[in-house]
């Protein structure tokens, strides 16, 4: 199956404290988006203001353009796929292109690596984690927290090429579990430790999977979080 992988960047600046849920910020607005097919056409997806400059942030039609190219390869039997996409990009894109519809529709069959991650082990895990765990030379060229802040001071083009980084990470991160059936990340304590995973699941069916076991945590993050704008917008369970 094809594949391609998208990724956005929010140009919200905030400070996230330790353990934090990033939400109490929200609703965030995306500065821009990136689209990478494996081995093929990658794309940068913003607005220009007035200037001709790459504005603050997309607008909500340029926002939908990138909603319908996810929809149309996506119907073109195309795996599109995202890490965490489940849970924050594809929910913001939906906002921001006023279409929740269409998002929550795309979001169901799509994959979402992390979300199946989080499923079987319960603690979610970053891209850079996995990559480095996978043996995957790539490296994010900065901190997630980074771009919003460059974006605004007007280097552009360093979070696009970030942008567009993450998406061929994720595709690479993508091609190697399906070698190799099975997630291997760094650990907190810099080990490397790996879990099986025979094949990559769409959301949806993760969505219909056992909950996680998190009998072992405090403060377990709760799986429904993910897709509960999914379910608001899809009556699913």
């Amino acid at each position: 199956m094809k594949l391609l992988s998208f990724d956005i960047e929010i140009s919200d600046v905030f400070e996230l404290g330790k353990h934090e849920d990033m939400e109490k910020y929200a609703p965030f607005h995306i500065s821009v988006g990136a689209t990478a097919i494996h081995n093929g056409e990658e794309r940068v997806w913003y607005s220009d203001d007035e200037e001709g400059r790459p504005a603050l942030n997309l607008t909500r039609e340029r926002t939908h353009d990138l909603l319908e190219y996810l929809d149309e390869i996506q119907q073109k039997g195309f795996m599109v796929c995202a890490w965490n996409g489940l849970g924050f990009d594809l929910k913001w894109i939906g906002h921001q292109a006023d279409d929740m519809a269409l998002a929550a529709r795309i979001a169901l069959k799509s994959y979402d690596p992390m979300f199946q991650f989080f499923n079987q082990t319960g603690f979610p895990v970053g891209l850079g984690k996995v990559a480095k765990g996978m043996g995957i030379p790539q490296e994010k060229l900065m901190d997630g927290a980074d771009a919003p802040k460059q974006w605004r001071a007007g280097n552009h083009q360093e979070v696009m090429d970030y942008c567009i980084g993450d998406c061929q990470m994720t595709n690479l991160i993508v091609r190697a579990i399906q070698e190799t059936r099975q997630v291997r990340w760094v650990t907190g304590k810099g080990h490397i430790s790996s879990k099986p995973m025979p094949r990559l699941k769409s959301v949806e069916e993760v969505i219909q999977d056992p909950e996680p076991d998190q009998s072992w945590m405090d403060n377990p993050l709760l799986k429904s979080k993910f897709y509960e704008w999914v379910r608001k917008t899809h009556n699913i369970r």
